[in-house]
């Protein structure tokens, strides 16, 4: 396992060592303990999560705060993504910057996006399969957002706009500059 870092602080893309043959491949997509060792962070995750969506959706920009942060490592085990991450810990030297990384499963890479982070993705593939490790377990209340097409942000989301498709409720999230997070 390598371990890479983004501009973003504390915000890694993790690359794993692949052994492959003519039969296929094998990898060891994670591992707490070299993860802890080479970052230095706390790499214990508790919930996993998995969703599918169609070329052109756009899920994001999420997070939750307080005690009930979570940290994510997120890949794409199917079809194509741009995944984003954007730092939104206010004392950070990185605060309200973002870093994009397409994730599929030909380059079998993870993106590991800290607590204190928003979080999204869009689809660029027909579907697209995605999975998240999180290391707190999920709680509604403690859900913080920034809108997907924020000004102050300016993501490209490597998407025609005409053509995102959102949630009703990511259609109507607060800007950056509202500072819900």
């Amino acid at each position: 396992m390598k371990i890479k870092e983004t501009p973003l602080k504390d915000c890694y893309i993790i690359e794993p060592t692949v052994f492959e043959d003519d039969r296929g491949y094998f990898f060891e997509k994670y591992n707490e303990k070299k993860f802890e060792e080479l970052t230095g962070m706390n790499g214990h995750f508790v919930q996993d999560n998995i969703s599918k969506s169609s070329y052109g959706v756009l899920r994001g920009l999420h997070l939750q705060k307080g005690e009930h942060a979570q940290a994510k490592l997120v890949s794409c085990l199917e079809g194509k993504v741009f995944d984003v991450a954007v730092d939104l810990r206010r004392n950070s030297p990185t605060f309200g910057k973002w870093y994009g990384i397409e994730l599929t499963p030909e380059n079998k890479l993870q993106l590991y996006v800290p607590r204190g982070f928003g979080h999204g993705f869009s689809v660029l593939s027909e579907t697209a399969i995605f999975s998240y490790k999180c290391d707190n377990f999920y709680n509604k209340e403690s859900e913080g957002s920034v809108i997907w097409n924020d000004p102050d942000l300016n993501i490209d989301w490597k998407l025609p706009l005409d053509i995102v498709q959102l949630s009703d409720k990511d259609r109507v999230l607060p800007t950056f500059a509202e500072g819900n997070f």
